[in-house]
């Protein structure tokens, strides 16, 4: 999926001016992970589903971090919302996820929906924080592999030390 494609499902599902939101500042200027990222494109072609996933941390006041991925935007064409392609995104991307065993996965979304479906909750994120505002009953994660989910910290892009 063309990265222009994306951005214009983006700017259609959740308007031009999203780039101002938290979740953008905790990912700020990581590529996302091919890997448990998914599109879905109708008959012609067209992209009308998106789902990116992204490194990030939850560094803590030592500096220390433990890796998360953030999960979103989940975007559908407002054409065809609400006829599942959001939710067969997400089931990918967590049976993906188990599937490499991967880092804990988070996002910012309603737990209702995402808790009922997949397990996301807010429990273990009460000692995260945000670069920006966020209602804290909407900081949702889930452990993939069964790892504790929880700490002290601030939610941001991850740092990787390269040799």
């Amino acid at each position: 999926m063309s990265q222009d494609a994306v951005e214009r499902l983006l700017d259609a599902a959740f308007g031009p001016d999203r780039h101002g939101r938290t979740a953008y500042l905790i990912r700020d200027h990581m590529p996302w992970l091919p890997e448990l990222s998914f599109g879905i494109e109708d008959e012609k072609g067209r992209l009308i589903g998106s789902l990116q996933s992204w490194p990030v941390a939850l560094t803590h006041e030592d500096g220390s971090q433990t890796p998360l991925i953030m999960v979103g935007p989940v975007a559908v064409d407002p054409t065809v919302q609400g006829t599942g392609h959001g939710r067969a995104m997400m089931d990918a991307v967590v049976t993906a996820a188990r599937a490499q065993k991967s880092d804990p996965l988070m996002m910012i979304g309603d737990p209702e929906y995402y808790g009922r479906f997949w397990g996301f909750s807010a429990e273990g994120t009460a000692g995260w924080n945000c670069p920006g505002p966020f209602e804290p009953r909407r900081l949702l994660a889930l452990s993939v592999d069964g790892r504790p989910i929880g700490g002290l910290g601030m939610l941001g892009p991850r740092i990787s030390i390269q040799a």
